[in-house]
């Protein structure tokens, strides 16, 4: 991957970012096949994928481990641009007009809109739930009473669904925006589409480049 970009592009990503992502990303599908596998008798058949129960259950905790790392090195570099500001609040009102694609009437958008936004503080949620229930459940190397045990392997499922159904949302939502899945593949951006998208963002980048 590299972080070259044509005239008229904008690099919205570096190299090391859009890869750290993709371990993210690939983690996650793995998480979430391994997981399913181990949540239900009828999905048991996607152990499979991973040589089988034993090793299901051996490999699921350590990928997540790698998943939760990999992710909070990502958020380290990317949470100071998810705060939310005025203008989004703003934003999320005017939500008729986002979801008609009525952007010359919303608020100008940072780097990141306010849906974004809310959706990368519900996954640093989701993956603190995640990770403190699923180090109680691994009880290969913790020890706590059933009682707790459950409890944590009822938390941990709710916590994956919500994270299952905000990644859904998260891959519609690139999908959707024409242009965005480039930004995680290529690095870069047209003017036209940081123009229209996150047009403060646009600004800010533009006006760095010319000092």
């Amino acid at each position: 991957m590299t972080d070259e970009r044509k005239p008229g592009e904008i690099v919205r990503y570096d190299s090391g970012t859009r890869i750290n992502h993709w371990i993210v990303a690939i983690c996650f599908v793995l998480l979430a096949l391994s997981g399913m596998a181990l949540f239900h008798p009828a999905l048991f058949w996607l152990t499979n994928l991973f040589g089988g129960g034993p090793w299901t259950r051996i490999l699921h905790p350590f990928v997540g481990i790698v998943w939760a790392v990999a992710f909070l090195l990502l958020a380290a570099k990317l949470w100071r641009d998810n705060l939310l500001q005025a203008r989004d609040r703003q934003w999320l009102r005017q939500i008729g007009d986002v979801i008609d694609d009525r952007e010359d009437r919303l608020p100008e958008v940072g780097r990141y809109n306010a849906g974004q936004k809310l959706l990368f503080w519900l996954i640093v949620l989701c993956l603190a739930g995640l990770v403190v229930t699923g180090l109680g459940m691994w009880r290969a190397y913790f020890t706590l009473p059933v009682g707790l045990v459950r409890l944590a392997s009822v938390v941990h499922a709710v916590c994956a669904l919500v994270l299952v159904c905000a990644i859904i949302v998260h891959v519609y939502a690139a999908i959707w925006v024409k242009g965005s899945v480039r930004a995680m593949t290529r690095g870069t951006v047209s003017y036209g589409w940081a123009w229209k998208h996150h047009r403060a963002w646009f600004r800010d980048v533009i006006g760095g480049q010319r000092k």
